[in-house]
């Protein structure tokens, strides 16, 4: 059995739950951008916003069975365009796997869930955007370089 099919049934992997924040859920995305700590509340509130948008927006996770940690997440949001028949895009976000459980192919895991459920919902296509030190990783995965990023942030 190669390392990739023991990944797919070892951890299985399925959408964020409430609970999931007691699971080390803020802990694993902390390794991927620092942010002050979240409140249940916080969490519980976000979580119900997030859930209203049924298909177009979802978070999946991977959770250890044995420690019931969660060690590997992504998310995307499918984005309602005019341009392609009025088409649907697919942007991924937030995809980190925990860095003691890393080489597993929990990441690409992750990305071909993510990209089937956009392909599920009738999007023509799943964008992302990546550091330089992750362009191997997702060229693995299947996506080609495309165009630059740029962004502005608000205080």
């Amino acid at each position: 059995m190669q390392r990739s099919d023991a990944a797919e049934e070892s951890f299985p992997i399925r959408r964020l739950q409430i609970s999931d924040k007691n699971k080390g859920f803020i802990e694993l995305l902390n390794q991927l951008s620092l942010s002050d700590s979240i409140s249940d509340q916080e969490f519980q509130s976000r979580f119900q916003d997030l859930t209203s948008h049924g298909d177009d927006h979802m978070i999946c996770v991977i959770e250890d069975d044995q420690s019931h940690k969660i060690i590997a997440t992504g998310s995307i949001f499918i984005e309602k365009k005019f341009l392609r028949n009025c088409g649907k895009a697919g942007h991924i976000e937030d995809v980190v796997v925990d860095s003691n459980i890393r080489g597993k192919s929990l990441g690409k895991k992750i990305i071909r869930y993510l990209s089937e459920h956009a392909r599920s919902v009738g999007c023509y296509k799943v964008i992302l955007d990546c550091s330089i030190e992750n362009k191997g990783f997702y060229e693995k995965c299947g996506f080609k370089e495309k165009s630059i990023q740029m962004a502005t942030y608000f205080d």
